[in-house]
């Protein structure tokens, strides 16, 4: 690994054309190596039959669209179109005659929707939202836990799932990124109380072909991707959500596993198509 310790922001991956689309609209850029836009990513992916039985239900977090969807599924998560690391991110439930939401570590309740809208409104300081039908995460030691998968170009081309790792989500927040205090374990360990071992290989293998499937449709309108991360949500029935793409995902957690030889691959395929990591991971922690 000494050939690696040379670290970059990994600026050189990413590159910008004329093509790229405007805020607001439902065009994918055409030559980017990412694209920023949930919602963009959404339209083009729930177009696959396929992907979209493993997507949760999504749309613009309209008053009336968030609405509609916290009275059909009773809990939802309101994310912005933009962003990463969790930020903004909030998650509303209604139960019985109250509205609650909480962002960070804080929860609100509300006697009437309007009220509630009202609040989560001003927490979107006037950026687009989606609302996202909740999905109840399966738990690691009390703690709701996610899956990131990396899949990337192959030196020998084509496409392969490199490596994956769990994010368990500090006991205090909804979200399960290293930044907002999630904790990184291997995915295998985190799987194990909740499926024996073909049960963990028929999901590995699942989120695999999902991954693949994804990179490949992107890939169509926007040639220049590289490597995508995934976000898999697990439910109590073994199904796995795509809850988010990433297309500048972070490899540092990587580092903080016991068995590195996902991380040297993953370096090994970015090393093939210019892209160097920060592998120093400065707010994620590693699971104990």
């Amino acid at each position: 690994m000494k050939k690696n310790r040379k670290t970059s922001t990994g600026l050189r991956a990413r590159s910008s054309s004329k093509g790229s689309s405007s805020k607001g609209s439902k065009s994918v850029s055409i030559k980017s190596r990412t694209i920023a836009d949930k919602w963009s990513k959404t339209i083009v992916m729930r177009k696959d039959f396929t992907l979209k039985r493993h997507i949760p239900r999504t749309k613009l977090a309209t008053k009336d669209g968030l609405r509609s969807m916290l009275t059909q599924y009773g809990m939802v998560y309101v994310k912005p179109t933009r962003g990463s690391q969790g930020r903004g991110v909030m998650k509303m439930e209604k139960l019985g005659a109250k509205y609650t939401y909480q962002l960070g570590s804080k929860k609100s309740t509300f006697t009437t929707y309007a009220a509630a809208y009202r609040s989560i409104h001003k927490e979107m300081k006037g950026e687009r939202y989606l609302v996202q039908k909740g999905i109840r995460l399966l738990k690691h030691k009390g703690r709701r836990f996610d899956i990131r998968l990396m899949v990337q170009r192959a030196p020998q081309g084509g496409w392969a799932a490199t490596g994956s790792f769990s994010r368990a989500a500090h006991p205090g927040k909804i979200v399960t990124n290293g930044s907002q205090g999630g904790s990184i374990y291997s995915t295998v360990h985190v799987l194990k109380r909740h499926a024996g071992p073909a049960g963990r290989r028929k999901l590995l293998k699942s989120m695999d072909r999902l991954g693949l499937r994804t990179a490949r449709l992107l890939r169509v309108g926007s040639p220049g991707i590289k490597e995508l991360g995934l976000d898999f949500a697990i439910d109590a029935r073994l199904k796995p959500w795509i809850l988010e793409v990433n297309t500048a995902p972070a490899v540092c957690p990587f580092s903080l596993l016991a068995d590195q030889s996902m991380l040297r691959r993953i370096v090994r395929y970015g090393k093939a198509y210019g892209k160097t990591y920060q592998l120093k991971c400065t707010k994620a922690k590693r699971g104990r």
